[in-house]
């Protein structure tokens, strides 16, 4: 069975990271490496993910609390919990399908006396055009922040300049993971300034911590082998599990226990080096080939069947999505003929504010409720997503599996 998604890291990598955790020391000029490789002009900061970069963003801010912050209404639901952690309200905006980003007219309806940033997320491998929306946050004296953890590609984007700020991740199965680890550049000197300060308070990560982190997604690495993943999904059959909670649960970054606590650290010299060795050593064939991949799959997907984010100027296809009526009967169609597509994600809705129902996200909520995550990667031979395409062209014929109506059909984009 073709694993769902492959995590973008190697053995040689694995191995270096695991030397790191006994090796690496020099905390400060790591780091500094790092943050140079994203701004010569000394804007970035690295640090432990970007839910920590988030936090110091807003520690440093200091926004009066009751201030709004309007955000892209799908996302992670840790960055609207950081938000509201601050005592600042977070707003959503309802996305269009083809781009994943609002149109500006829906950020404008969203607004109010109270809004003070917005937060715009770039969603499975989509580069938004950020330009209507940065007329209008300089219009309005609004913060303008950009959640690139989806979308990184190298040295090509390292955010818009445009932006107050752009996050990029690196954690576990991000494109180029370290297995963590976040950079943020950000354009203000004096918040950047006390980000660094209050940063520079944390305790160190752990380096038994990370080095055990290594070991676990070590196994996983081995467990996407096909072989082997098809094993693993029979024995958790066998076993009466869940494979998609087992893994879901495998990958949550900060699962357990304290979650402001365990995000307030600054990332230890292991953790730093392995993220510019990725860096410094990034590939762009891998994403390249995705994207082949990707290209080929559209071009010969049932006619109907929609692609979120395929009107987005630049896609780099982190993940591939379609959008289907029963998403459920698409997927147990794909896993009989061997490929682990799934409806779980990490991405959830954000809530609207008390008396603000009008704002009710509603087209992210039925992207949300008819999205499959389909296996598509460079290691998957082209006569596979050939045999792919054909097992979703039955699957959706029936009146169970017909396409939403509503949803635009695919048409290219770039990346």
């Amino acid at each position: 069975m073709y694993a769902r998604k492959r995590l973008d890291i190697g053995c040689m990598d694995l191995a270096s990271g695991l030397a790191y955790g006994a090796l690496a020391r020099d905390e400060a000029g790591l780091r500094g490496r790092i943050e140079r490789w994203f701004s010569t002009q000394g804007n970035a900061l690295a640090c432990l993910s970007v839910r920590s970069g988030l936090d110091l963003y807003l520690q440093a801010l200091a926004l009066p609390r009751g201030s709004e912050v309007l955000m892209s209404s799908l996302t992670i639901p840790d960055m609207w919990r950081i938000i509201e952690r601050h005592g600042l309200v977070p707003v959503p905006v309802d996305i269009e399908t083809e781009t994943l980003v609002p149109r500006v007219q829906s950020w404008e309806a969203a607004a109010g006396p109270r809004t003070r940033a917005v937060v715009v997320a770039h969603l499975f491998g989509a580069r938004a055009d950020l330009s209507g929306l940065v007329r209008l946050a300089r219009a309005r004296g609004w913060l303008l922040l950009e959640d690139c953890a989806q979308a990184f590609t190298g040295a090509d984007y390292t955010g818009a300049p445009e932006a107050d700020v752009s996050m990029f991740s690196f954690g576990p199965i991000k494109t180029s993971t370290a297995l963590a680890g976040g950079v943020l550049t950000v354009r203000d000197p004096a918040v950047l300034e006390r980000m660094r300060a209050t940063q520079a308070r944390y305790g160190l990560q752990s380096r038994w911590g990370f080095s055990s982190r290594l070991l676990k997604y070590s196994c996983l690495v081995a467990l996407s082998k096909r072989p082997v993943y098809g094993a693993f999904v029979k024995a958790c059959e066998m076993a009466g599990r869940d494979h998609d909670h087992v893994i879901q649960s495998s990958v949550r970054g900060f699962a357990g226990g304290d979650f402001f606590e365990k995000i307030r650290h600054r990332p230890g010299p292991a953790l730093l080096a392995l993220m510019l060795r990725r860096l410094e050593g990034y590939d762009g064939r891998r994403v390249e080939g995705r994207a082949a991949r990707s290209r080929k799959l559209i071009s010969i997907l049932p006619e109907g069947v929609a692609v979120p984010g395929v009107q987005s100027p630049f896609h780099s296809f982190w993940v591939f999505t379609i959008v289907c009526d029963d998403p459920q009967a698409v997927v147990a169609a794909l896993r009989e003929q061997g490929f682990d597509a799934t409806c779980a994600a990490t991405l959830s809705v954000v809530p609207c504010p008390p008396g603000r129902e009008r704002l009710d996200p509603r087209q992210a909520r039925a992207l949300l409720a008819r999205t499959v995550y389909l296996p598509v990667y460079p290691e998957m031979p082209e006569r596979e997503v050939e045999r792919m395409a054909a097992v979703l062209r039955e699957a959706v014929r029936g009146p169970r599996g017909r396409v939403q109506e509503g949803f635009s059909a695919p048409r290219l984009a770039r990346g």
